[in-house]
C-alpha cells in the first residue's frame, strides 16, 4: 500500500515539475537539472519493485531519496537566485519532503526486514 502512495505522489510530484519548468524562461541548465533530478526520484522507485533482492531495492530506493535532496537542492537555488518566487514552490517542497519522509521510512524498513544472510 504504502509503495502505491509514494509511486502515485512521485509522479504527481514529477508532472507538476515538468508543468513548472515549461513556465521558467532561460536558465536551461538548471531547469534540466531540477527536471533531471525530479523526475528521477519516481523512475527509481519504479526500478526498486523489479530489484534483485533486497540490497537492491535499497539501494533503488536510496538513489531516489538522494534524487529528492538535489531536487530540494535546485528548487532552494531557483528561488533564491529569484527566478522564481517561494510562493511559486512552496507545495512543491512540501510535496518533495512527504516523498523524501515517505523514501526514509521504506529503507528503514526495508533494512529492519533484512535477513543477514542475504
Amino acid at each position: 500500500m504504502a509503495e502505491s502512495k509514494l509511486r502515485e505522489l512521485s509522479t504527481d510530484f514529477a508532472v507538476k515539475i515538468i508543468k513548472l519548468c515549461e513556465n521558467v524562461k532561460g536558465h536551461y541548465s538548471l531547469v534540466n537539472q531540477l527536471e533531471r533530478s525530479a523526475t528521477s526520484i519516481g523512475a527509481n522507485i519504479r526500478e526498486a519493485n523489479y530489484a534483485h533482492g533486497r540490497p537492491d531495492f535499497i539501494a533503488k530506493l536510496q538513489i531516489a531519496l538522494k534524487e529528492c535532496y538535489e531536487t530540494e537542492y535546485w528548487l532552494e537555488l531557483l528561488v533564491k537566485s529569484e527566478i522564481l518566487n517561494r510562493e511559486t514552490v512552496i507545495d512543491l517542497y512540501n510535496q518533495c519532503g512527504t516523498v523524501r519522509r515517505i523514501l526514509i521510512a521504506s529503507i528503514n524498513t526495508a533494512k529492519g526486514n533484512s535477513d543477514p544472510k542475504q
